[in-house]
């Protein structure tokens, strides 16, 4: 069989993401901090790009309470190829939740050292200041008293522990990694734990209550057991507390509030060098006329500009072949960021205005009113593609009269109402659980299906195992173990 070559034209469609394509999607997902720490390197990568202080203020949108504007037109998508996403303009122009609370009102000790927050300790009392723990640790270090060989071995131990005061790697570990004996590697720990706040370098909760204890001279052997059966204060289980304490309940109710007055995280008073503030990427403000106006946050924002007389300048050198492809990299790297950036602010903008107005009965009457809301909707709305918005609401907060929430969180499944009404939200359902939860009486413990009776009453279809999965969620106890609270006082 004879092989012969030929030509054939086809005609297809493919899509090709340009590098330039890619630095925007990249651009768009990135915080307002990372997005600032990449200026700045381009900023030190392009001789052509110059930094801009001020320009006024940023782009603002007003939205109407009542009304839906569902015809803005949509020209800057970034699905959109090359020069038809961008449009030419002005150079590029977000502290968690403050409602933000936990629903627990005692102690979990079972989950204190696991980064869980416990709302009877008062941090109050324990004001982050600006050193850290290691360094107040390093500082009694030295007036502890120790020979060369335990200071040494101090410190390791020093830099093993966490932020929250717990000592995180196994002490056979630190022992080897020294060349130590075991034996005297707890016997420098103990000389540690001896160190300010009361309580640290313990290597698990019921060390470091035990420190605390011992500390205040009430570590006796009724104390030591209910250490050891943390468990059961975590249920609330009295009856088994006073079994295994040998002691009688109005004992056990006085250990507990003992151990309420301890601190599970001794070193939560210290600053963290992990610690980060959130900055909000958009304000939300109530107008006199009941409308809303939508703006971005200036602050945040980086501006940039094309230092065009010292391109003009510089072209006009005498220059070699690569010296010009370079100049000429860089004019056209500087031009795309410029126009990056802007289509960056406007995205956000248009998609932060597009939840006010679908989330408009949250801002005027609270979470209750939450709408069920998808990343399509949204998408749909503002004629750009779902992952667009999906960039856009990651790592970007909102300033609102109700508190600063991450865009994200106004996005929640429905849940289906009886007789087939209008769904409810997913958060706004959680928020009558824990409103419900929080109006019970001792005497008046909802169970689950209690629960599941009263939404319904309201027009919400919800299952007993999805209330017991929000419940959970809120790190509310059952009900069994709420009817225990509430008889222990």
């Amino acid at each position: 069989m004879a092989m012969k070559h030929s030509l054939d034209m086809r005609q297809g469609q493919s899509l090709v993401m340009t590098p330039q394509l890619q630095q925007a999607i990249k651009l768009l997902q990135l915080s307002n901090q990372e997005l600032a720490e990449f200026v700045e390197a381009e900023l030190e990568r392009n001789p052509l790009l110059q930094k801009v202080e001020d320009e006024g203020p940023a782009p603002s949108e007003t939205i109407e309470r009542e009304s839906r504007d569902d015809g803005a037109e949509a020209r800057d998508q970034l699905d959109a190829p090359g020069e038809d996403v961008y449009e030419p303009g002005t150079g590029s122009d977000a502290a968690l939740p403050a409602n933000a609370s936990g629903p627990s009102a005692k102690t979990d000790w079972s989950t204190a050292s696991s980064g869980q927050a416990s709302e009877d300790f008062d941090y109050t009392a324990n004001v982050s200041s600006d050193v850290t723990l290691q360094e107040h640790l390093h500082a009694q270090l030295n007036f502890a008293g120790l020979s060369d060989a335990d200071r040494l071995i101090a410190a390791r131990l020093i830099d093993e522990t966490d932020e929250t005061g717990y000592l995180r790697a196994p002490i056979v570990d630190i022992a080897e990694a020294l060349g130590a004996d075991i034996a005297n590697v707890e016997a420098v720990l103990g000389v540690c734990q001896g160190f300010d706040p009361t309580g640290v370098m313990a290597r698990s909760i019921p060390e470091c209550l035990a420190l605390q204890l011992k500390d205040r001279g009430r570590l006796d052997p009724a104390m030591q057991a209910m250490l050891d059966n943390l468990h059961l204060v975590a249920k609330h289980d009295i009856k088994q507390l006073m079994d295994v304490c040998g002691v009688d309940k109005a004992d056990i109710q006085d250990m507990l509030l003992e151990l309420r007055q301890l601190s599970p995280k001794p070193g939560a008073g210290f600053s963290s060098d992990t610690t980060v503030a959130v900055a909000p990427d958009v304000y939300v403000r109530e107008l006199p006329n009941g409308m809303y106006a939508v703006e971005l946050n200036s602050d945040t924002l980086p501006r940039v500009l094309m230092d065009k007389a010292y391109y003009a300048e510089v072209t006009a050198l005498p220059m070699r072949d690569k010296e010009k492809e370079f100049i000429s990299e860089c004019a056209a790297s500087a031009t795309w960021l410029i126009k990056s950036l802007d289509q960056r602010a406007r995205t956000i903008l248009k998609v932060a205005s597009e939840i006010v107005r679908q989330q408009d009965g949250f801002f005027a009457h609270g979470v209750a009113h939450l709408r069920p809301l998808n990343l399509k909707q949204v998408a749909d709305a503002i004629e750009m593609h779902e992952s667009t918005v999906s960039r856009v609401t990651t790592n970007k907060y909102m300033s609102t009269p109700r508190g600063l929430f991450e865009l994200k969180y106004f996005f929640s499944a429905a849940i289906p109402a009886t007789g087939g009404g209008e769904a409810h939200s997913a958060e706004a359902v959680r928020h009558r659980i824990k409103q419900l939860i929080d109006e019970e009486s001792a005497e008046d413990v909802l169970s689950d299906d209690q629960i599941v009776e009263i939404l319904t009453g309201f027009g919400i279809d919800i299952a007993r195992r999805t209330v017991a999965k929000y419940r959970e969620s809120l790190n509310i106890p059952s009900s069994v173990q709420r009817r225990r609270m509430g008889k222990a006082g």
